[in-house]
């Protein structure tokens, strides 16, 4: 009795277009691309808080930070250049909040958005920096 057998070039055949649908298929559906926007945010928030971090002050103390949180009084002074240096060190599609001891600077933090956040410590407390894209 003989037994039908394929022949071995047909069988390879047809491995050869699976393997080939399967690479197309790939390339055309592709991989989802992964999520950059919170790496990215922290990326900023953590730019942004060195930065200033590292500034002279405008008036005393040792960084530009150390001068917004040393007292209440200090902060309502440096408060509108703290903001408006921060918004020149962010891009420009990126929104940002200061929070200190004494108050805050720059806009309420929406509830649904991806955020980065950095948090400096100075010897009169700590400073965070959340950033968002608008």
């Amino acid at each position: 009795m003989d037994r039908a057998q394929l022949p071995v070039s047909l069988l390879e055949a047809a491995l050869g277009v699976v393997l080939i649908l399967a690479v197309v298929l790939g390339v055309a559906v592709g991989v989802p691309a992964p999520d950059t926007r919170e790496p990215q945010l922290e990326a900023y928030a953590e730019d942004a808080a060195t930065i200033l971090a590292n500034e002279p002050p405008e008036h005393q103390n040792a960084t530009r930070l150390a001068e917004i949180v040393a007292s209440e009084q200090s902060f309502q002074r440096e408060r509108g250049a703290l903001r408006a240096r921060t918004d020149e060190i962010l891009p420009d599609n990126v929104m940002f909040r200061v929070e200190t001891p004494h108050g805050d600077v720059g806009f309420p933090v929406p509830g649904n958005v991806a955020t980065g956040e950095a948090t400096i410590t100075t010897s009169r407390g700590a400073v965070t920096i959340r950033v968002w894209f608008v």
